[in-house]
């Protein structure tokens, strides 16, 4: 190129006027200096990924530099300074290479490729909103690499309010009016109810867990209560039958209104009068009376004592203390006859 204008220049300097000739000279020794200015080898720093090279090129635009070293482009990646750019010698290019990251997010797992810095950043730019519940994993300050894969868990949570019944209790009373085995309702039942308030947690749609945050009785349940007998019969072996609220097993002794027992005389006021105030009796047929410890069997209680019959406990004695009675006869010979036994006691009703 240079040669053919210097033959132009010959050319015209021969036959053409000299003002003439000093344009072209200007304009010959520009071009020459443009031409030699583009045309001029370059040395240009390469910064790709955080891995520099550097390359020696007659290009002067970014894209073009690229292009020659065979540095493709994708659509994500970062270029600075920017492709169309011109670069002079000593200048440095920098490519940041986007990468493919997987997703995983309301069920679908896909690939996206993302030229972010952390996890927070690639959401953001693909326009994905977390709940203030939703959890990530990694964390959003994670920083973004090849193959990473993200998982975002959508969180939900819900209040269920129901009603639910509240069970009633069963009472069992014992009932000595009652024979033993028999039962009776004196009250039925009747279930409550109660407002619960339940949080129902979901992830990814599916709940995982249920928790009762609340519970409020808006009507109390009724108890059921059953009588049960405890008044056991047993039958006599002179015939007939009696019905019984306790038995014991006691010693049994006997006793006479005599001075030698009572410790008081005939003539005495109170000779043959017992501590309930009533006067001694045996009577085989109807109820006899006997002495006992109150604190075991009250003062006024009806018994039936095996091999003497039908008593009441009328009378105390200072020896009678405890599991032991004393029966009332009307004679000495009855009284040695009895000597000491033990027997059931049965209280009647």
């Amino acid at each position: 190129m240079l040669n053919k204008i210097k033959d132009s220049i010959r050319a015209y300097f021969s036959s053409g006027p000299k003002v003439a000739l000093l344009g072209v000279l200007i304009l010959v020794v520009t071009c020459a200096t443009t031409i030699g200015v583009l045309s001029m080898e370059k040395s240009v720093n390469i910064l790709v990924d955080g891995q520099e090279i550097s390359v020696m090129t007659y290009k002067s635009k970014v894209n073009d530099i690229l292009s020659k070293n065979n540095i493709t482009l994708g659509p994500k990646d970062i270029v600075e300074p920017e492709i169309n750019s011109k670069i002079k010698s000593g200048d440095t290019i920098k490519v940041e290479k986007a990468v493919n990251v997987q997703l995983v997010i309301d069920g679908q797992e896909k690939t996206i490729l993302t030229n972010s810095d952390n996890v927070e950043q690639m959401l953001t730019e693909e326009g994905i909103k977390l709940g203030e519940q939703d959890k990530i994993s990694p964390a959003k300050g994670e920083l973004i690499k090849s193959g990473l894969k993200i998982v975002v868990t959508r969180i939900n949570t819900k209040i269920e309010n129901k009603v639910e019944p509240i069970q009633f209790a069963t009472e069992v009373k014992k009932d000595p009016d009652l024979k033993e085995g028999q039962r009776k309702v004196v009250q039925e039942g009747t279930a409550g109810e109660k407002e619960v308030s339940v949080k129902i947690v979901y992830q990814d749609g599916k709940e995982v867990s249920r928790t009762v945050v609340q519970e409020k009785v808006t009507k109390k349940p009724t108890s059921k209560v059953i009588v049960m007998g405890t008044l056991r019969t047993m039958a006599l072996s002179r015939g007939g039958s009696i019905s019984y609220s306790a038995k014991y097993r006691m010693k049994a002794t006997a006793y006479t209104e005599s001075y030698k027992d009572t410790g008081k005389e005939p003539g005495d006021k109170y000779f043959g009068i017992t501590a309930s105030g009533t006067r001694v009796k045996r009577n085989p047929e109807g109820y006899s009376t006997v002495a006992v410890d109150p604190s075991v069997i009250p003062l006024g209680t009806k018994l039936y004592i095996d091999g003497y019959g039908y008593a009441i406990a009328e009378d105390i004695g200072s020896a009678i203390k405890g599991n032991k009675i004393d029966l009332y006869f009307n004679s000495d010979g009855h009284v040695y006859k009895w000597g000491v036994k033990y027997v059931d006691v049965y209280v009647i009703k």
